[in-house]
């Protein structure tokens, strides 16, 4: 029990990242029911946007100076290849079968994951993700690395953002509206396509702004990173209720921690030994998710972002 402050902490900082891209998940789905498969990829880019900015500075830039200016370029590339995305992949299949975007959306990703590959030298290694040097601190009997923080940070406060340009701007009011009625939104002069639009971009924005702290955590970014990540945030949704922006963020928060404690505890139950450790933390990660699918089918919260408006 001594280690428990430590992994949920752990946890925390895991649920955080998992909640920032699965925020992007269920915006696009509230508003045209579509999942975008290729969303994990739109993470991965943007933490080699991140790097690529770092590697573009002057020798010798710290880390503290060189974040923000790395946190633009990660947006921004996540952003671009999110608007890209929906103008010449998805727009033009709107109105097709909904298998028809959803093997769109899986192709975009390997395509993703190619172009990444073949773009850097060595693609298929990981490659080395700037991190911050120094003491960690001591927090509540937990040890929260420096660069820890920054998610600790930046997903409550992106959260805040979000929720506030939801419900108090014209464009927020205007999603809600086409994630209602999208016809009815049409019809009383909202320029839906344009909220399309908005809702891919804020979404590959806070998916950027995720990557940033991976690479912060771990210390790399790789081609296939997104892939797992983009799973499990995908999970993340859907255990909040897909749709809700609050509830994909606690989905995030609920699944990093079960994540972290099953890692730590469950070989501690006698019987249960062999099914412990880093190795089957993907496997609790789902688990998680089918016991709360057959329990409570609509997700923790269950309520889309149509019904806030």
């Amino acid at each position: 029990m001594s280690e428990l402050p430590q992994q949920l902490a752990n946890g925390l900082i895991l649920g955080a990242m998992y909640g920032l891209i699965a925020i992007g998940y269920t915006m696009v789905y509230g508003i045209v029911q579509l999942i975008n498969f290729a969303h994990g990829e739109i993470f991965m880019v943007g933490g080699f946007g991140a790097l690529s900015v770092f590697l573009a500075l002057p020798a010798g830039t710290s880390l503290a100076l060189a974040l923000p200016v790395m946190l633009l370029g990660g947006i921004a590339v996540s952003v671009l290849v999110g608007i890209a995305a929906e103008r010449f992949a998805y727009r033009p299949l709107r109105g097709a079968p909904r298998l028809a975007p959803l093997i769109t959306a899986i192709g975009l990703s390997i395509a993703l994951q190619q172009a990444i590959w073949k773009w850097y030298p060595d693609g298929k290694q990981a490659r080395v993700f700037p991190q911050f040097k120094g003491h960690a601190f001591d927090i509540l009997g937990a040890t929260v690395q420096r660069g820890d923080l920054f998610v600790l940070i930046a997903a409550p406060a992106c959260m805040i953002a979000l929720g506030f340009f939801v419900a108090k701007t014209r464009s927020g009011r205007a999603m809600q509206a086409t994630a209602q009625d999208p016809d009815t939104a049409k019809l009383m002069g909202i320029n839906t396509d344009r909220i399309i639009v908005l809702a891919f971009a804020i979404g590959a924005a806070f998916a950027g702004v995720a990557a940033v702290a991976y690479g912060l955590r771990t210390g790399e970014v790789q081609f296939r990173m997104g892939f797992i990540m983009g799973l499990k945030a995908f999970t993340a949704a859907v255990l909040g209720g897909i749709g809700n922006i609050y509830g994909a963020m606690l989905g995030g928060v609920v699944l990093g921690i079960a994540e972290a404690l099953a890692t730590a505890y469950i070989e501690e139950i006698p019987g249960m030994e062999q099914f412990g450790g880093g190795a089957w933390k993907d496997v609790w990660a789902f688990v998680l998710l089918i016991l709360v699918l057959l329990l409570r089918p609509q997700g923790l919260l269950g309520e889309r972002v149509a019904d806030r408006a």
